[in-house]
Order: structure tokens, then C-alpha cells, then sequence
């Protein structure tokens, strides 16, 4: 759904931030969030300095939101799942989800994987499904070595993205019941 792309793609902007080249940082010279190995692998010619919202929003859709079938995915982890995939990689984030939800955990989500994701919301509810994929999540950060330099971004970035995640299945719920009452 192109209109919660552009909320969750806005959110991970504003986590990602602008041009960083941090010696610490394994990912190298970055700009919104965007490597330079993976801008010149999309076709990106501009320094890397340049780089604005037009350039990235493709890469970010095509590379991570289309890549973990967020488009299938219930409002609200999608971002989650997004948010993870663009800090941590798309088959990471899709292995903690599919290794959460108890099916093989190969990082590729297809109809299996959102068969069994279904079948888990059924039965733990939307809102505790983000909350535990959230918690996998903080749990893999802070058993990384460079946690003690990253660590308090980390943090901040997984409360806040589980805090809009949520408000995000909230609003969701909200209009779905709105739209059941109104009558034609």
C-alpha cells in the first residue's frame, strides 16, 4: 500500500539522517541511510554527499519494502519488519520474523511464511506479534559487539519505531471500525 510506504519510508528517514562516513561503521560512507555499495548497484552516479529523497525511495522500495513483502504484511510491522531490514539486512529481518513465528527461517517471505505470520496474528494479536519482533530485535543489537558505540541510536530507534508501529495499528483499527459503521 503505497500510502503507509511513504509514512514508513518517511520514519526511516529520519532514523537513517543525512551523509555519515563513521570509521566504526561497517556499512562505510552512507547518506539516508543508503550505502554507497548499494547506490552505485541501483545505478546511482551522484556523490554520495548529493543524494536526496528522489534518489533513495527507489532503492528503498524496490531493494527492502518489495523484498520483505511489506506490502502483505498488517499495518504497523510493516514498519518494524522495513525499519529492520534497512538497519540490519532484508534476509535478517525476515529470518527473525520467520524464526518467531515458528516456520523455516530461509530470510525469503513468501506465501508459507505469510500463511504461518496470519496464522500467529490469529492467535497472539497484531500488537504483541510487533512488540516480540521488536524485542528479538533490541535482544540482537545489544549482542553486537559495537553496541556500546551504536547502541543508544539503536534503542531509540526500536522504541520509537515500536511506539509508531503501534499508534499505526491503532489508527488502522480505528478506521476499519469507522468504515464498518458508515452505511451506503
Amino acid at each position: 500500500m503505497q500510502e503507509n510506504y511513504d509514512k514508513c519510508l518517511e520514519t526511516i528517514l529520519h532514523h537513517e539522517g543525512g551523509y555519515v562516513n563513521h570509521p566504526s561503521d561497517p556499512g562505510g560512507e552512507t547518506n539516508m541511510g543508503v550505502t554507497k555499495k548499494v547506490y552505485v548497484a541501483f545505478g546511482g552516479t551522484k556523490d554520495m554527499k548529493d543524494l536526496e529523497f528522489n534518489d533513495v525511495a527507489p532503492i528503498y522500495r524496490k531493494n527492502y519494502w518489495d523484498r520483505l513483502k511489506c506490502d502483505n504484511v498488517p499495518v504497523g510491522l510493516d514498519l518494524c519488519l522495513f525499519d529492520f531490514g534497512v538497519n540490519a539486512g532484508t534476509g535478517r529481518s525476515a529470518k527473525f520474523l520467520q524464526r518467531m513465528i515458528g516456520t523455516t527461517a530461509d530470510g525469503g517471505i513468501g506465501p508459507n511464511t505469510l500463511k504461518k505470520l496470519a496464522d500467529y496474528i490469529d492467535t497472539h494479536g497484531l500488537e504483541e506479534t510487533i512488540k516480540e519482533f521488536q524485542e528479538d530485535r533490541q535482544d540482537y543489537y545489544e549482542k553486537l559487539s559495537t553496541f556500546k558505540t551504536f547502541g543508544r541510536g539503536w534503542t531509540r530507534r526500536v522504541e520509537e519505531t515500536t511506539e509508531l508501529a503501534l499508534s499505526m495499528v491503532w489508527v488502522s483499527t480505528a478506521k476499519t471500525a469507522e468504515d464498518s459503521t458508515k452505511v451506503d
